[in-house]
């Protein structure tokens, strides 16, 4: 059973400013439970602001539930969690993402939230959830949450292709190809305006989202980890792995990404990218949606494009995967006493999976938010007014649109849809993570602390503070510190289970 995700990530460590945790207590709908239950829950907030209570009104008059919501901005959300475990405080339901599940998996390993497995089947929506990446999201073989349904793949580049077709570019089809676009973006003068004022790549403080995951895939870097010789060994241990590196370091070199990436923000990275200054983003190809507006305002000419077959040194394009679920929602024993406030607050979830539900939080309110297109697809119709009442509230959605049947989403941007058609293209080329499904209890004690020291390494390899030596004694350091516990623990178990 698959069981076990780790995808790494660089932690900065940043100032926060004090924040404002705001709930949103609704329980005065025309329509609730006999016992009048109210759910409360905690989620992230990706908006400035929380969103209006109408939608939320909305939702709890058609699930018959009333609503005890906290919106807990992003940038405070891991701490807010951190919180959560240290006191034991807890809402009904609590969202982690991936790298918070790895880091308190123990706790439900422990006994401290529901097993939710034998539940499901009395819902007849949540019934309905995939099979496999219920499967994925597994503890000791059984199921404890719920998972917000993510496609497995939706990595790729998009790229400036008034630019490419200024310098006779076409979309790069191998890793060659895609370093002479780094390159010409930079040396080129790509924009025609005769300054020395552009460069290829703009990447950020991530290496797992950011570039560096991505065109490691393309060289056939393993997914987190790899299989060799019988062994399970991280990916910093393959040979792919160092071809990366010396990728990367290369164009930092010669100026063809921008310096200071390792300090560089996701939101400064979009603006590096729409302000004109960088050609590159590899990441989420359906991000230029978001990114042609701004681009666009800054050159009327801009024309985007997204593209995601770039071949490796084998001449055959691979790509990393995700298990199939972005975050999930665990249900806390603490604050869920009994089999029969566990149900009330599934039946909550098994609302959101109707296509009444699913539709009400991922698109608003037909007519206001969204239009039906063609009968099975939505398009925003005020995008203001979408992003400022429908946005914030997305994070409730479960599952995915083919399991709860809610509207697909109709682009007219062509560049848009296209991301949508090379997602499931991805899905023919996929590098899976072999250790989901196996155990190794240092991984889950020690692992954060121990990725650090190659995110550490692998930065400062990439802008030359250390060479091929001090990333070897990098790893000797991993593996020293509790990695080769790590090895030793996820190949006895790979044994027992093949």
């Amino acid at each position: 059973m698959k069981k076990n995700l780790k995808l790494f990530s660089f932690l900065l460590a940043v100032t926060i400013g004090s924040s404002t945790l705001i709930a949103c207590n609704s329980g005065n709908s025309s329509t609730s439970n006999d016992d009048d239950f109210t759910l409360s829950a905690m989620v992230k907030l990706h908006t400035p602001e929380v969103p209006d209570k109408r939608i939320l009104d909305i939702l709890e008059e058609k699930s018959g539930v009333n609503l005890d919501i906290e919106f807990v901005p992003a940038t405070t959300y891991v701490e807010k969690v951190n919180t959560a475990f240290a006191s034991g405080t807890f809402p009904h339901s609590i969202v982690l993402d991936l790298d918070l599940l790895t880091q308190y998996k123990q706790y439900i390993k422990d006994g401290q939230f529901w097993e939710i497995g034998p539940y499901l089947d009395e819902f007849e929506n949540l019934s309905k959830m995939r099979e496999d990446i219920l499967e994925n999201t597994m503890v000791d073989g059984k199921v404890y949450m719920l998972y917000e349904g993510k496609p497995l793949s939706r990595q790729g580049i998009i790229y400036r292709q008034d630019w490419a077709d200024n310098l006779g570019l076409e979309a790069p089809t191998n890793i060659d190809e895609f370093y002479e676009m780094l390159r010409a973006f930079t040396e080129d003068d790509p924009d025609g305006n005769g300054l020395d004022d552009t460069f290829g790549l703009s990447d950020r403080n991530e290496l797992t989202f950011g570039a560096f995951k991505t065109v490691a895939s393309w060289f056939h870097t393993p997914n987190n980890f790899g299989i060799q010789d019988g062994q399970i060994l991280p990916d910093f241990m393959f040979p792919e792995y160092m071809d990366t590196l010396d990728f990367f370091r290369d164009i930092h070199e010669k100026g063809y990404m921008n310096q200071d990436f390792p300090v560089t923000s996701k939101n400064d990275q979009r603006s590096l990218f729409t302000s004109g200054r960088a050609g590159v983003y590899v990441g989420s190809m359906g991000d230029v949606q978001s990114f042609h507006p701004n681009t666009v305002a800054n050159d009327s000419n801009a024309v985007l494009d997204v593209h995601n077959q770039v071949e490796g040194p084998s001449g055959e394009f691979t790509t990393w995967s995700l298990p199939g679920y972005g975050n999930v929602i665990l249900f806390p024993k603490s604050s869920i006493e009994n089999e029969e406030e566990l149900r009330k607050v599934l039946s909550f979830y098994d609302f959101l999976m109707t296509p009444e539900g699913a539709n009400l939080v991922y698109w608003g309110i037909e007519g206001e938010h969204y239009e039906v297109i063609d009968d099975n697809k939505a398009e925003v119709i005020d995008s203001d007014l979408y992003n400022k009442e429908v946005f914030p509230i997305q994070t409730l959605e479960i599952a995915e649109e083919e399991s709860s049947g809610r509207y697909e989403a109709h682009f007219t941007f062509e560049a848009r849809a296209k991301a949508e058609e090379l997602y499931a293209d991805n899905e023919n080329y996929l590098i899976d993570d072999p250790t989901i499904g196996l155990e190794s209890e240092t991984f889950l004690s020690q692992s954060a602390v121990l990725q650090r020291i190659i995110e550490d390494a692998t930065y400062q390899y990439i802008i030359g503070d250390i060479d091929k030596e001090g990333f070897q004694a990098a790893i000797e350091n991993w593996l020293n510190r509790g990695g080769q516990d790590i090895i030793d623990e996820f190949t006895a178990s790979y044994k027992e289970n093949n």
